[in-house]
């Protein structure tokens, strides 16, 4: 069992999620301009830390380079066109590859930016646009289990404890946390499925489980972007979690992923029923 000085920062992570949490699932669910106002200030709070953290000025070319790309994609998406918000983001990593204003290697960070929290925009915005109660489903679905993996890693880390999971990368995280996100993701992936649109439970339970362990690997991916740069927090945004980055890491590798899911599920789905592909498809049908 775990020591009590484990939990000690379980009061605030609760405090700030009783905030957060029933202003993310409103405007999930209001969809439009609320879900619109959400993901474009996420967008700015994450364009703003990811500039800071990596070495640039926010308010500077590398900052506003980053704004432009990130909210002119999602933008796009948002209005109802996702392929050209991708062309954008494609083209704006390209442009901010190619300034010379500084070394090869410092170089890259700008445009991984451009498609870290590009295409993690693009996708929230897209999926989210999908018709008929489906837009709503899916996001719902993609938030539950991030936010269940990344809640049973915490609680099964802390409570069991154990060996690392990646030592070099992240001293905290524990298999026995991979293993707990990865369980209560299956079982709150399938839960919120079956009540929101039920369907395939087999299908909502593996693609529950790729998307914890692409939720794990984006958290793993910012806490070795952190370790690179010699900082703990992304920034002291959130009381008890750190900066929006250290919040929504996971989500920033789920959502593309999801969303390119979701297009070959939409793909196969055209072909086999003479409808067009996309992603107006339940993920798990």
């Amino acid at each position: 069992m775990a020591a009590p000085g484990r939990w000690q920062d379980l009061g605030k992570r609760a405090a700030s999620a009783v905030v957060l949490l029933p202003l993310a699932i409103f405007c999930l669910w209001a969809g439009g301009t609320a879900w619109a106002i959400l993901v474009l200030l996420a967008l700015m709070g994450l364009a703003w830390e990811w500039t800071r953290l990596t070495g640039g000025e926010p308010r500077g070319p590398d900052g506003l380079m980053l704004q432009a790309a990130v909210l002119g994609g999602a933008g796009l998406a948002l209005l109802g066109h996702g392929a050209w918000g991708l062309i954008w983001v494609l083209g704006a990593a390209v442009a901010t590859l190619l300034r010379v204003d500084r070394p090869v290697i410092g170089r890259l960070w700008l445009p991984g930016g451009v498609l870290y929290l590009g295409l993690a925009g693009l996708a929230l915005a897209a999926l989210r646009q999908a018709p008929g109660g489906v837009g709503l489903a899916n996001v719902l679905f993609v938030l539950v289990v991030v936010w269940s993996s990344d809640i049973g890693a915490y609680v099964a880390g802390r409570w069991w404890g154990g060996a690392r999971l990646a030592p070099a990368i992240s001293p905290g995280k524990t298999r026995s946390g991979a293993v707990g996100g990865l369980v209560a993701a299956m079982l709150f992936g399938w839960a919120v499925a079956q009540l929101a649109a039920p369907g395939n439970g087999l299908v909502a339970v593996v693609l529950a489980a790729t998307l914890s362990i692409v939720s794990q690997a984006g958290d793993l991916f910012e806490s070795w972007v952190k370790r690179r740069f010699g900082v703990k927090d992304s920034s002291a945004l959130i009381p008890g979690h750190g900066g929006l980055l250290d919040r929504l890491d996971g989500l920033l590798w789920a959502a593309p992923v999801a969303a390119l899911l979701g297009l070959a599920h939409g793909v196969a789905h055209g072909v086999s029923s003479g409808r067009g592909a996309g992603l107006g498809e339940f993920l798990w049908r």
